[in-house]
């Protein structure tokens, strides 16, 4: 299992007329946490594009449990449960300032070759970079 940890404050762009994070807006919580927990092991998106592998989207699921409010730092736990072949399942929490649970998500995303469209296996180096997590 591989999991990592990254704060993000919500800020009032994010917010509706309540002060409570649109809900639109997790899914690009979820995005900083995948990417923040690549970064973590010396790789990027634009690295995995540059190699002609991008990684779209296939499915969401989210569970609102208490609101994120403006200005509060959201801790953004990213949890890796296997390890990825063509697709990859992410799983997120989010807690609040007072590290309370108030998110619960899931995306599972796909490995995609660029110059084919088709599902493609990740490159060795994210694989090699992985699999320390899942032995």
């Amino acid at each position: 299992m591989f999991e990592h940890t990254t704060k993000v404050r919500v800020r009032y762009g994010e917010t509706d007329q309540m002060g409570y994070m649109y809900y639109g807006n997790y899914a690009e919580f979820f995005e900083v946490g995948r990417v923040e927990m690549l970064r973590s092991q010396g790789m990027t998106y634009r690295g995995m594009e540059e190699a002609g592998v991008m990684m779209p989207v296939l499915e969401m699921k989210c569970k609102y449990i208490k609101p994120a409010r403006y200005d509060e730092e959201i801790r953004i736990r990213v949890i890796m449960d296997k390890m990825p072949g063509v697709k990859i399942h992410f799983r997120y929490e989010l807690f609040n300032e007072q590290d309370e649970l108030i998110h619960q998500a899931e995306t599972l995303l796909a490995f995609i070759n660029m110059k084919t469209n088709r599902p493609c296996l990740p490159s060795q180096e994210f694989i090699d970079k992985m699999k320390p997590f899942f032995q």
